[in-house]
């Protein structure tokens, strides 16, 4: 197996003499005790994020792992920039029942984001039946999940896991890849900026002055502010001026002051079946009019945005941005 992968890696460039991939998720040494509790070992730091990315109503667990030594430097304006060596891990699941966490959960992937001195490299680990291990799989997978939501519904569909090509088609900039996550205005919660400080892993924190992004579902936040937060983690890696959408003009990015560009009555630089027949990406006061909660609402792969990433409509996301457009002055 492990010949296989690095042999599938080469062959798509995807590989460098300084690689070293491991078959099994174990191998890394991230964890202690049992694999599945997910519980870092020193010098592995958990965190979390203010507004994270929609993946089909998945929870996740993230870590990260810098050299011994090194600390990354205080940057507001975008993804921290991490040193080689760097190593994310971002754990992919479902509760058993989303009422009671007692029941357990069922990990899906795990996906290793490992940075080499050519760049950035998403590797996919996908955990057994038994839930003991996670093998590396570049080509991705599939599989069913079921679990119970927290209104007491049943759920189920075909979880998939993408494969490296498609990772690092979320994840470019510039014709390279790079984490999503990570950024100051993610990670500004009120204590895990100064933990990492604290650790060693972050140098340059101001005492103020510090971007933060609000949680999109905290009802109790401004709504102008939770749509920024969403649109800047759930749109924006593509919709921004060196992203993969760059060409399309609409950019979704948090600190955007281009209304344009942000999409009001801004028009599709290429019309089509994706449009729905409608004029402007953003119309305000008329959400039914407006082509951006238009395309989150569908699942049809010619229509749907993302088109990477989900399979599932986020409703909670689409009656957010929908409520958002009627709220604005028209």
């Amino acid at each position: 197996m492990r010949i296989f992968c690095l042999l599938f890696l080469a062959f798509f460039g995807l590989v460098s003499a300084e690689s070293n991939y491991r078959e099994n998720l174990s191998d890394y040494g991230f964890f202690k005790g049992l694999l599945k509790d997910q519980i870092p070992v020193d010098g592995v730091m958990p965190y979390a994020l203010n507004s994270p990315l929609f993946s089909d109503y998945a929870s996740k667990l993230r870590f990260i792992k810098l050299p011994e030594g090194q600390s990354v430097n205080y940057n507001p304006d975008s993804v921290l920039q991490f040193p080689v060596g760097t190593a994310i891990v971002k754990t992919f699941y479902y509760p058993i029942d989303e009422r009671n966490p007692k029941k357990g959960r069922r990990l899906m992937e795990t996906r290793v984001l490992l940075h080499e001195s050519k760049g950035w490299v998403a590797l996919p680990y996908i955990w057994n039946k038994e839930q003991t291990e996670a093998v590396l799989e570049v080509a991705g997978g599939s599989d069913e999940v079921a679990w119970i939501d927290g209104s007491g519904k049943k759920q189920s569909f075909v979880y998939q896991v993408p494969n490296m090509n498609q990772c690092k088609g979320c994840h470019e900039r510039s014709g390279e890849m790079t984490p999503i996550g990570p950024s100051v205005r993610q990670l500004n919660d009120g204590h895990q900026l100064q933990k990492w400080e604290t650790a060693g892993l972050l140098k340059g924190l101001p005492k103020d002055h510090i971007p933060a992004l609000v949680n999109y579902s905290d009802a109790s936040a401004s709504l102008d502010d939770r749509v920024k937060a969403y649109l800047d983690i759930n749109c924006a890696h593509c919709h921004n001026a060196t992203g993969p959408a760059r060409s399309s003009g609409l950019y979704l990015d948090w600190n955007s002051k281009d209304r344009t560009a942000y999409g009001f009555l801004k028009p599709p630089v290429a019309a089509g079946r994706g449009s729905g027949n409608l004029s402007y990406d953003i119309v305000p006061g008329k959400p039914d009019q407006s082509i951006l909660p238009y395309r989150m609402a569908s699942r049809d792969p010619g229509v749907m945005m993302p088109e990477l990433g989900r399979q599932l409509t986020h409703h909670e996301g689409v009656e957010l941005v929908r409520n958002w457009i009627s709220s604005l002055p028209h």
